[in-house]
Parts: C-alpha cells; sequence; structure tokens
C-alpha cells in the first residue's frame, strides 16, 4: 500500500495542479514517506514543487514539546530557508499574515483516531481559514491506526474546544482526508478541498486493523504516541488527563493503562471484572508497578493497571472497547474508594471553568455516570449507542475506503 505522500512524490500528474503555485506544509515528525524521508525535504527534493512556507500542530514541526500546553515558536527552518509558524503558540488559528505564504496548503499529519487528538482540531482551523482567503488544501491521506469502530458519547452543543473540534464520538473510525470532507459539510465551507488518497489500504484487514502493521515503520506522532498499541488504548486512555491517576507518562509505555501509588490495581480489575466483563472484552489486563520519572506521581511507586492490545493470539479488534474500559476503571475506584479524588480541575487546553474530565468527553455525562452510585453499566450503555449509532450512519458518506 502507498500512503497520500508517497503517491504525490511517485506521480507527477497528481503535482501538476501545484504547477506555479506556492505550497505550504502542515507537519509534524511522523510525515515521512516509505523510507523515512521527511515529507518537507521529500517535497523539496522533487524540483517541481514551490515550498514557501511550513506549519507546525501541537508538540511543535519537529516533536520536540513533550507535554500538553507547551507551546511552540516560529521559526525559520535552517536547511530550506523557509518560515515555520506555530499553531500552538501564540495563536492555535493561522495568523493572515502566514496564510498570505501560500497558495496550496498539504497537510501531512498522522492522527489517532480519536476526538480528542488535537491535530484534527488544527485541521478544521486551516480549513475555515482557507476558506476566508481562498486557498487550497490537500490533505495527503494516512490511516487512522484505530482502524473503524466507533465509540464514546457525542460531543455536546457548547462543549467544543481544541479538543473537540465538532460534534462525533471519541473514536471516529475516519482518516484524516475523511474527517476534512465531514468538516466541510458540517460547517458549510467553501474551500478548495482535495484528498491524495492512500492505495491499497484496506482498514479492516488484519493484524494491524487501520495499520499497515508490518508494511510502515511506527514513528510517533507526538511525544507520548510511541506505538499501535497506545493508539488502540487512546479512545480511552485519555481521558486519564482529566483525572488524579497517572497515564504513565513519565515512563516508556505512556497512555497503554493507569495507576496511582494509592490505588490497588488488583482490587480496581476485580472490580472491573465483576461490574461490566463483556466492557474488558478483546485485551489482558495485567497489574504492574512503576514509578514515572515526570509528570503526575513523579518519583512515586504506583499500583497500576496495564492493557495489552499487542499480543495478537488474545486482541480482538472488534470486542476491544477502550472508552468503556477505560469507564470502567473509574467506576470500579468510585465503588471501592468513594471518596478517592478522581477528577483534577485545572485549566485543560485553555478552556477556563470546566472540569477538564468533562472537557475531554464533551459533556459531564461520562463523569456524572462514574459519580452516580446508583448508576450500573448499563446506563451508560444507554447514552452512548445511541450516539455511535448514529455516527456510524453519519459518517458513512465520508467513507473513502473499505
Amino acid at each position: 500500500m502507498r500512503f497520500g505522500i508517497d503517491r504525490l512524490l511517485a506521480d507527477p500528474e497528481l503535482r501538476k495542479p501545484l504547477a506555479g503555485r506556492r505550497v505550504a506544509l502542515l507537519a509534524h515528525p511522523a510525515s515521512v514517506t516509505a523510507d523515512l524521508t521527511h515529507t518537507l525535504d521529500a517535497l523539496v527534493a522533487t524540483g517541481d514543487v514551490r515550498l514557501t512556507s511550513a506549519f507546525g500542530p501541537q508538540h511543535g514541526l519537529r516533536g520536540d514539546k513533550q507535554d500538553n500546553m507547551v507551546e511552540s515558536p516560529d521559526f525559520n527552518d535552517p536547511v530550506h530557508g523557509i518560515p515555520i509558524f506555530s499553531l500552538y503558540g501564540e495563536v492555535r488559528r493561522p495568523t493572515d499574515a502566514s496564510m498570505e505564504t501560500f497558495d496550496v496548503l498539504l497537510v501531512d499529519l498522522q492522527d489517532l483516531g480519536c476526538r480528542i487528538y488535537t491535530f484534527i482540531t488544527t485541521l478544521l482551523y486551516v480549513l475555515e481559514a482557507a476558506a476566508r482567503h481562498g486557498k487550497a488544501v490537500w490533505v495527503l491521506d494516512r490511516p487512522n491506526p484505530a482502524g473503524r469502530p466507533v465509540e464514546g458519547l457525542t460531543l455536546r452543543p457548547g462543549w467544543e474546544s481544541f479538543v473537540g473540534a465538532g460534534p462525533m464520538p471519541m473514536r471516529h473510525g475516519l482518516t484524516l482526508g475523511e474527517l476534512g470532507l465531514w468538516f466541510i459539510k458540517l460547517k458549510g465551507l467553501d474551500v478548495e478541498y482535495r484528498v491524495i488518497a492512500m492505495e491499497g489500504y484496506d482498514p479492516g484487514a488484519a493484524p494491524g486493523y487501520g495499520w499497515p502493521l508490518g508494511e510502515r515503520t511506527w514513528v510517533n506522532p507526538s511525544p507520548n504516541a510511541p506505538n499501535l498499541w497506545m493508539a488502540r488504548a487512546y479512545a480511552g486512555t485519555v481521558m486519564l488527563e482529566g483525572t488524579t491517576l497517572s497515564e504513565g507518562r513519565g515512563t516508556t509505555r505512556p497512555l497503554e493503562g493507569f495507576g496511582a501509588p494509592d490505588i490497588d490495581a488488583r482490587a480496581v480489575i476485580a472490580e472491573m471484572q465483576a461490574l461490566a466483563p463483556d466492557w474488558l472484552g478483546g485485551c489482558t489486563l495485567r497489574d504492574f508497578w512503576f514509578e514515572p520519572t515526570f509528570h503526575k506521581h513523579v518519583g512515586k511507586l504506583c499500583s497500576g493497571v496495564m492493557i495489552h492490545t499487542e499480543d495478537p493470539r488474545s486482541y480482538d479488534h472488534a470486542a476491544f472497547k477502550p472508552w468503556r474500559l477505560q469507564a470502567l476503571a473509574f467506576k470500579a475506584i468510585r465503588r471501592i474508594r468513594p471518596d478517592y479524588d478522581l477528577w483534577r480541575d485545572f485549566p485543560y487546553e485553555y478552556e477556563l471553568g470546566k472540569l477538564p474530565i468533562d472537557v475531554i468527553n464533551g459533556g459531564p455525562l461520562l463523569r456524572e455516570w462514574v459519580d452516580d452510585p446508583q448508576a450500573a453499566p448499563g446506563d451508560l450503555d444507554v447514552l452512548a449507542r445511541p450516539d455511535e449509532d448514529a455516527w456510524r450512519n453519519e459518517r458513512a458518506a465520508f467513507a473513502l475506503y473499505g
């Protein structure tokens, strides 16, 4: 199979519409070709693409910023001599001045298939800016490593944020190119838009079920996205950012599990199994110990739960429900320790006056379910299933693969 960037490089006919036009690139460290050449360098090497600027999303074009809300500055590329504009610094939307540096913006971003991953919000923002300024946007499409499954509550009106670009569930099941089509319809944008689609991509194929496992090298799209297994779990484990529990930042396996110094991981797993065993399918849970070298609970020994999806003998892509699994973990902790200080309260992704767990979930429904001692797993299903069914129907019109 070939990603969008590889098709663009291999076929001069695909590049012909760029002739005589100034081209910009929105990219990050995972924006690489099949031979791991960065897209910025590969485009310059064609000799027929006039690259005049570039943009970097959260964590920067170089991916050097470790944590959330750590901003990247603008800079001049020392190799190619073009300006690099940060879309996670003084601004999160492109400025009028930066929009005047190009005619066509190529977007080559590896997504993780989760609403909260900010690269999809950045795509929306550049589409809106392009519509205002009469610019073109091309998405060089890449796989959704979480595949096609859908899970989670739909973002509620009024809860839009940098981690909530629109009314979709947590696990959306679309590629970035497909999401661009949906955004244009959702917002009624008049913009020249093109997807350089992948060739030979089957999002339902084993063993990767969304990622071409064994065919393409994994490059971290952000510092704490080190492998496919993290991408599979992320639609659930990302909610840990709104809690006092460690999500494993400061370890070698971030966002594949959770823990804290004052929980009993074995007791939590047992309670999860007692509450909703069908929500734990498709993976293996293991209790373990870890000590973060930075971030939450730094330097403290934590009792934790690891979510294993890497073993093809136990992983079931259709059965794995990361959002429900993590919600169930919160519920188990609340049942074992009703007074546990679970929810963090701080400005999360520039949202003030709202609990981070609610910003992450696009509304308070999940937190309220966790905190309600009378609420059972079936009650969360009653809330989520209509949202999930509606999204499956809505997204069908924008699917380019499978």
